[in-house]
């Protein structure tokens, strides 16, 4: 959107042409009048994907603080930056007059970079089509995902009797900073934006790559599974996932489920097996900060020999002190990123939903049972048969396993969104709330979810900069 680039095109030109990991020869790129870079060979398009910004996406944590496993307490939540504690109260208005959203900064420098990608790889010269095509596949494949994350930010859930109404997000190709005014697709449109730029990218998508950072054809089925069960169609999701899981041990890099009964140390984004496609956003209330907690109602679902207890988790506040309210617990992942590309544990727990979906009940407990038994003994790792035969409480069994894996991860604020509509087991907006917690234990303050805060609104600096870009309540 017009004030991002326009503030963000220094950083732009600085991001493309100083943080590729790779050095560049002076005329790679060039700064013309209208504002494009220039690059003209293939392994100009190439070094693209090697941008940090593509990998690191900052603050682009606003699931985190929304996500209702989790309270708050004083005086740690006090002593928050005031967007942490407006995210967390659900207020309408995150941030000041003259602000630009977290949520926008990173994600549209990326759609920018992807959109060059996508118009310009074919003309480069030096390169073989099927190197371009790959190359273009991977910059869609980029594209869809980050579309996928801005819709599910400011887009009401896909509900298929209202996404052809439902406002969603600008749809934009191509890599212009002047561009301006833009106006906001339907939820539908950016959906089927998403599912065709997938469609077209997974042929040409590579099997195999040197780098987690790059997406294979593995991740692009497992990501166009997720987008397909997002939008309830189940059908279309489960040979995906079905095919991402298979692959997933073959694309390159060290890839798969970590063993927890065979200890875990904290991991890097560039190493982690557990991310199929990398990327990483900060997230200190998973780390250091104390003020925000998992809530006794999520601890609670964990078993005893559950090892994400012992490995993940600390019964004290960052200071040592311990929490005025029994049974919550501090995140502690051992660093101050999480890891939200395509993770491999997604692929496992949405095929098991999927499976469930589609009343194949025994393929999603084996499913689970395999997931299960990579974070607790065995024996542990069954799922109870009374939960096994009954496609209700497996389904619910399946959110709470997500739930178990990601807790204060962000993921959960997702999960909300869609149980709000969720033909199956529907979940009442109002039946999430938040607490803030006094240092003595006493109540201070409580917070209901509405519907119409399911999304976030556009800042003042972007609705003054595009009169026809249309809020949300």
């Amino acid at each position: 959107m017009k004030n991002i680039y326009k503030r963000y095109c220094r950083v732009l030109w600085g991001v493309l042409g100083l943080l590729i990991w790779s050095s560049c020869s002076d005329d790679f790129l060039e700064v013309v009048p209208k504002g494009r870079l220039i690059a003209e060979k293939v392994v100009d398009y190439d070094k693209m994907f090697y941008n940090l910004d593509l990998v690191n996406m900052g603050t682009t944590n606003a699931q985190v603080p929304l996500g209702a496993e989790l309270v708050a307490f004083e005086p740690f939540i006090g002593g928050a930056d005031l967007r942490t504690q407006r995210l967390y109260r659900w207020e309408a208005e995150v941030y000041d007059d003259g602000d630009n959203a977290d949520e926008l900064e990173g994600t549209m420098e990326n759609i920018y970079v992807y959109n060059k990608i996508i118009r310009e790889v074919m003309d480069a010269t030096e390169g073989s089509e099927a190197e371009k095509l790959s190359l273009r596949a991977e910059a869609l494949a980029g594209r869809a995902w980050t579309y996928f994350l801005l819709i599910n930010y400011y887009g009401q859930p896909y509900n298929k009797d209202t996404s052809v109404t439902d406002l969603g997000f600008p749809i934009v190709e191509v890599a212009d900073l002047v561009a301006s005014d833009f106006r906001r697709a339907t939820v539908q449109e950016v959906y089927d934006f998403i599912v065709e730029d997938l469609l077209t990218a997974i042929p040409d998508l590579p099997d195999q790559v040197s780098s987690r950072f790059r997406f294979t054809r593995a991740a692009g089925k497992a990501l166009l599974g997720k987008v397909y069960t997002f939008m309830g169609e189940f059908e279309k999701a489960s040979p995906l996932l079905e095919e991402a899981l298979g692959e997933i041990g073959s694309i390159g890099v060290e890839s798969g489920l970590v063993d927890y009964n065979q200890g875990y140390n904290n991991q890097r984004v560039d190493t982690d097996p557990e991310s199929l496609y990398g990327k990483q956003f900060v997230n200190n209330w998973a780390n250091t900060y104390s003020e925000l907690v998992v809530k006794p109602e999520t601890m609670a679902l964990y078993d005893e020999s559950d090892l994400r207890l012992e490995y993940l988790y600390e019964e004290t506040a960052q200071n040592g002190n311990e929490y005025p309210l029994e049974g919550v617990f501090r995140k502690r992942i051992g660093t101050g990123q999480t890891f939200f590309g395509v993770k491999v544990a997604e692929v496992y727990l949405f095929l098991a939903e999927v499976k469930c979906r589609l009343n194949d009940l025994p393929g999603a407990v084996s499913v689970l049972e395999e997931f299960r038994k990579h974070r607790m003994p065995v024996e542990t790792a069954v799922v109870p048969e009374t939960i096994a035969s009954d496609r209700e409480a497996l389904l619910r069994f399946v959110f709470d396993e997500r739930l178990r894996e990601f807790a204060a991860l962000g993921m959960y604020w997702f999960d909300m969104r869609r149980l709000t509509v969720d033909p199956d087991i529907p979940t009442p907006v109002s039946s999430y709330t938040h607490t803030v917690y006094d240092a003595d234990g006493s109540i201070k303050g409580e917070y209901q979810l509405t519907k119409e805060r399911l999304v976030l609104r556009f800042p003042k600096s972007v609705t003054d900069q595009n009169p026809n870009l249309e809020n949300n309540p």
